[in-house]
């Protein structure tokens, strides 16, 4: 494999495709923020605007200008987005929305912890880029929220009827593997290794299931099993993802057997979760092999792909297991031949089971400048450790 031209791929798709596609086209110029409902083109389609999304492109410009170059014009489109968050995206006690309005009028209550996990990664990246303390203590204080919100994180707006079955999900403590260093530099030590410690033993002895070798989406309060809907649920895409956040903590705790087991986490579930009749990986699957409830379990999906690919390099880079080299040529090949537009710019988000664009846009209420960008940074940053 040809490490230096991979890098120079990823590199190119990021810097001269991806990334101006983001600048030219998000930005809203009159009201603050960022379109995020852009169509293959780069029109806007919709104005309503997604915490989350917000969040993660206010992180995306921030982490371009602190780790690839200082350009004004990265720093000046995090600003931007910043501001706008600021005013408009939480309640007043960085409560932060799900979405709003164009013009910042809030649509869907605070019930998502992901719009705050978001707020958190973007105020304590543009922190580093300014100095700015106001930015960190967004940060902090949000972080803390979370923390606080962790054993129920709805609250108030839960609808499920309480006690009848309880379950905990793997996406929280996933988040908070890569959430924890993202803002270590803003945290007590203290905090930061109890919160690694809490959310290591979370995805690696709560959700993962020895028997299968895979992390379910879902578990009762205890850890056991619930032979429902839920608790059957496989993603794929984020076991896998949340096995380069593992990579990246067993570097920092200096514990290179968290990344073979991550290593072995990743193999494990693209065996499982790869469609041996028209390749890509399943959106959703259910543990026992039963009918998913998700009638969209058969997609193919931008960022399941991409992350894998983080997983698969890193997992290498620190490994050496040749296996992960085979099944990155493999998703690479996938990926770049049925995501990439090659036209328009920016990436495809939907294909169908065949691998056929099922939607023409290039970002919507879950898809903005986060996973292309992130990713192609990521895969770019490892192979090149690698020459």
């Amino acid at each position: 494999m040809d490490f230096r031209k991979l890098e120079i791929q990823y590199k190119n798709e990021l810097l001269s495709n991806v990334v101006p596609f983001w600048e030219n086209h998000s930005k809203d110029e009159e009201l603050g923020g960022y379109f995020t409902c852009l169509d293959r083109e780069g029109k806007v389609f919709d104005t309503d605007k997604f915490i989350w999304l917000q969040g993660r492109e206010v992180w995306m410009f921030s982490t371009l200008f602190n780790k690839v170059e200082q350009k004004q014009q990265w720093l000046d489109m995090a600003l931007h987005g910043a501001k706008f968050l600021q005013k408009h995206g939480h309640d007043g006690n960085l409560n932060w929305y799900f979405s709003l309005k164009r013009d910042g009028k809030p649509l869907v209550q605070p019930y998502n912890i992901f719009s705050d996990c978001f707020a958190t990664m973007a105020f304590g990246q543009l922190y580093k880029a300014t100095g700015n303390e106001e930015y960190g203590q967004i940060a902090k204080n949000t972080f803390e929220n979370i923390l606080k919100r962790s054993d129920n994180p709805k609250g108030e707006y839960n609808k499920l009827v309480p006690g009848t079955r309880p379950l905990k999900g793997f996406s929280l403590p996933m988040i908070l593997c890569n959430l924890s260093l993202e803002i270590e530099h803003l945290l007590p030590e203290q905090l930061v290794d109890e919160t690694i410690k809490k959310v290591l033993h979370e995805v690696m002895e709560v959700f993962y299931q020895p028997d299968s070798g895979l992390i379910l989406e879902n578990v009762k309060p205890d850890g056991s099993f619930s032979d429902s809907f839920e608790g059957r649920l496989l993603n794929p895409g984020h076991a896998i993802e949340a096995m380069w956040f593992i990579m990246d903590l067993s570097v920092r705790l200096q514990r290179p057997e968290l990344a073979e087991k991550a290593v072995e986490i990743v193999l494990r579930t693209l065996e499982y979760g790869w469609d041996e009749d028209f390749d890509g990986i399943f959106y959703f699957l259910d543990v026992k092999g039963n009918p998913p409830q998700q009638l969209e379990w058969d997609q193919k999906l931008w960022w399941v792909h991409i992350e894998t690919l983080i997983s698969l390099i890193k997992g290498y880079a620190l490994t050496k297991n040749e296996k992960c080299l085979t099944w990155f040529e493999k998703v690479h090949d996938y990926t770049w031949s049925h995501f990439a537009d090659r036209v328009h710019g920016e990436w495809f988000g939907y294909l169908n089971r065949r691998g056929e664009v099922l939607l023409l846009l290039k970002g919507g209420k879950w898809k903005g400048c986060f996973h292309v960008p992130r990713g192609l940074y990521q895969v770019w940053k490892t192979l090149e450790t690698l020459k």
